[in-house]
């Protein structure tokens, strides 16, 4: 049996509320911290730190420490390719003016590089 129009009618004015104020609390909540210095301080670290948690993860995973790898010269070789990638990401980092884009790009392209190479 299909429910009625009334009925769906008002399951999308429910839907379509919920939606809106989800949407909208943030800016409502928004103005009154504007002057916190907690949010200042989260502003100015939490990109930092969302960045370091995720360069954390992909190294790990990507570098080894995961139990995959022989443990080998070729881990080795990696963790070291790995580790220049993170050094030249953090020197861009911080050399080019702290802009996250051009960091983690360059840094991405120097770990494809150095993977690469023989």
């Amino acid at each position: 049996m299909m429910p009625g129009v009334w009925y769906l009618l008002a399951v999308l004015a429910i839907g379509f509320g919920i939606t809106f104020a989800l949407r909208a609390a943030p800016f409502a909540v928004l103005e009154p911290l504007r002057e916190s210095r907690f949010v200042s301080a989260l502003a100015q670290w939490m990109p930092a730190g969302i960045l370091a948690i995720l360069a954390a993860a992909t190294f790990l995973s990507t570098v080894g420490w995961s139990g995959a790898g022989s443990g080998g010269a070729a881990d080795t070789a990696l963790l070291w390719k790995g580790a220049i990638a993170a050094a030249v990401t953090v020197a861009v980092h911080l050399l080019g003016g702290r802009r996250t884009l051009l960091s983690v790009g360059l840094g991405t392209l120097a770990f494809v590089v150095f993977v690469n190479l023989p």
